[in-house]
């Protein structure tokens, strides 16, 4: 399909000009080719994603992770590489961040409270103004929802059982979201599902009595973009493929 028409559905498919984040998202990198028959689909924009997604022969690379952030950095070092890279091989590169964990289809968020059979009762945890988290009903014990949450996302979740032994209202946020559990209780939650943690929030969790399961930053967000991958090839009949390069963190 025509690379613009394909944009112009994902710039409002997304809401990428009403949601605010942490640098320019959507079309990163522009290639020279006009259409787009192959999709490939990845968390991160590293050299080796970019080489599979080439060696493939996609015409665009959709990521979680773009590669513009805070501050417009020159092109030069480890962010040249990737530009030069993306250019040799005529490969278009969209972001989307915080407009994919934010969806309520195919964000990482409503899609991972899909798979855990989470009612969704609401949004919470604010990002650069945007409510991304998801908090809803289940009915589970801590032991088999963590089982499933392992199973679902191939991870090895690291459990904090500070709180009840059956979960009853869970607050999900993919990514980082360790310094909100205090949030999630306030949303009315028992349990937090996020991805990583440090040591400085170990007893912030257990002073609460929250549990809080984290699954790992990768494995939380490695579902949006394989849900916005499904929904595209559906509606457009793109060839997509997920490259998975789980970083264990």
């Amino acid at each position: 399909m025509p690379c613009a028409e394909l944009i112009a559905y994902l710039d409002d498919y997304l809401q990428i000009a009403k949601i605010a984040d942490y640098g320019p998202q959507g079309l990163q990198v522009e290639a020279a080719n006009n259409d787009v028959r192959r999709l490939a689909l990845a968390v991160d924009t590293a050299l080796p994603v970019i080489a599979a997604a080439a060696a493939w022969g996609a015409d665009m690379l959709l990521v979680h992770h773009g590669i513009l952030w805070r501050s417009v950095e020159r092109l030069a070092g480890p962010l040249g590489a990737r530009v030069r890279l993306l250019l040799q091989h005529d490969v278009h590169l969209y972001a989307a961040h915080l407009a994919l964990d934010a969806h309520p289809e195919v964000g990482n968020n409503a899609v991972l409270a899909a798979l855990l059979g989470v009612a969704i009762e609401g949004w919470w945890c604010e990002a650069q103004g945007t409510p991304i988290g998801v908090v809803g009903t289940v009915d589970s014990p801590l032991t088999e929802l963590a089982a499933q949450v392992n199973a679902r996302l191939h991870t090895t979740a690291r459990v904090l059982a500070h709180g009840p032994a059956r979960v009853g209202r869970l607050a999900i946020v993919s990514g980082f979201g360790a310094d909100r559990a205090a949030e999630a209780q306030a949303a009315g939650a028992d349990t937090l599902l996020t991805g990583e943690t440090s040591h400085t929030h170990y007893y912030a969790a257990a002073d609460l009595g929250m549990n809080v399961i984290f699954a790992g930053h990768y494995a939380t967000e490695t579902v949006g973009v394989q849900a916005l991958g499904r929904h595209l090839a559906q509606r457009f009949g793109l060839e997509t493929r997920f490259f998975d390069f789980p970083t264990q963190m």
